[in-house]
C-alpha cells in the first residue's frame, strides 16, 4: 500500500484547527472538482485523496487515532491506519456531501442533485456506467445550476434513482452517499398472559450475533409489531442503520394445539 500523509495532502500542519482543515479542503475540492478538470484524469484520483484526508482529520476521534499512529510508525502510519479503518468507517459521519452542495449552490458546480436527474430534460447528458458486470444509465448536468424542468432544485438524491444514483455518484467523485440500511423482520413467540402484563423479553439477534432484552408493552396483541430503531441492517457511508421489526405471535396451550391437530387430520 503506497504511503501518504493526510496533513500533506491538505497542505496543513499537524496543529491546524477544525476551521483551517475545512477551509483547506474547500479550496482543494474546488480546485480538483471534476467539472473544472474534465481533461485531466489525474484530478479524480487527487479528489479521492483529498476527500479521505478531510474525512479523517475533520473527525476528532479518527484524527487522534491517526496522530497516534504517526507518532509510533512515522511514514508508515497511513498503511497502519487503513488496515484498521475501512473506507466505510472513514466516511461515516462526514459532512463532505454538504460541502459539495455548498459548491453547487455557490459556483454552479455539480452537487448531488445536479449530477443526476430522474427524468430526461434540458441540461442533462446521458451516459453509461459499466463496472463489474453492472450496466446503468444516468444523466449529468451540463447547464447552469439552479432549476430542473422549471422547478427549483431540492436537497437529496432524486427518489426515482435511489441507491443506483448513490452508486453512480460514488463512481464519479469517489465519495459514497449515505444509504439507510434495510429493515429486518422477525417473529417472537410468547404466552398471551405475558403479553397482557408486558415486561422484559429476551431476544437473540441472529444477524448481529447479539443478545437483546426487548421491553414488551402491556396489552400487546397477537400479530402486533414491535419496532427496534437502528437494529436492522447497517447503513453505508454514514447512513443510518435500518430498523428491526418483531412480530408478536401468541403461543397456543398444549390442549388447543392438540385440538387443532385433530381437526386438521380429520379434514383431510
Amino acid at each position: 500500500m503506497s504511503q501518504q500523509d493526510y496533513y500533506q495532502i491538505l497542505g496543513i500542519d499537524r496543529n491546524a484547527d477544525a476551521k483551517k482543515i475545512k477551509d483547506a479542503y474547500r479550496e482543494l475540492a474546488f480546485k480538483y472538482h471534476p467539472d473544472r478538470n474534465e481533461k485531466d484524469p489525474s484530478s479524480a484520483e487527487m479528489m479521492k485523496k483529498i476527500n479521505e484526508a478531510y474525512a479523517v482529520l475533520s473527525n476528532a476521534e479518527k484524527r487522534r487515532d491517526y496522530d497516534t499512529l504517526r507518532h509510533q510508525y512515522g511514514e508508515n502510519a497511513y498503511g497502519r491506519f487503513r488496515s484498521t479503518y475501512t473506507e466505510q468507517d472513514i466516511f461515516k459521519g462526514s459532512d463532505i456531501q454538504h460541502i459539495f452542495e455548498e459548491m453547487a449552490r455557490s459556483f454552479g458546480l455539480r452537487g448531488v442533485d445536479s449530477i443526476f436527474s430522474d427524468f430526461y430534460g434540458p441540461g442533462y447528458r446521458q451516459f453509461t456506467v459499466k463496472d463489474q458486470g453492472l450496466t446503468g444509465r444516468g444523466f449529468l448536468y451540463r447547464g447552469r445550476f439552479g432549476k430542473r424542468h422549471g422547478k427549483p432544485m431540492a436537497g437529496g438524491v432524486p427518489p426515482r434513482l435511489g441507491r443506483f444514483a448513490s452508486y453512480l455518484f460514488q463512481k464519479a467523485t469517489g465519495v459514497g452517499l449515505p444509504q439507510t440500511g434495510d429493515p429486518i423482520y422477525d417473529t417472537i413467540h410468547m404466552a398471551p398472559e405475558f403479553a397482557k402484563s408486558g415486561g422484559p423479553f429476551p431476544y437473540f439477534h441472529r444477524q448481529r450475533s447479539k443478545k437483546l432484552v426487548v421491553t414488551i408493552p402491556a396489552g400487546t396483541r397477537d400479530g402486533q409489531q414491535i419496532r427496534l430503531a437502528r437494529m436492522g441492517v447497517e447503513g453505508k457511508h454514514g447512513g443510518e442503520d435500518g430498523d428491526l421489526y418483531l412480530k408478536v405471535k401468541f403461543k397456543k396451550p398444549l390442549l388447543e394445539k392438540a385440538k387443532d391437530f385433530i381437526v386438521s387430520t380429520f379434514r383431510r
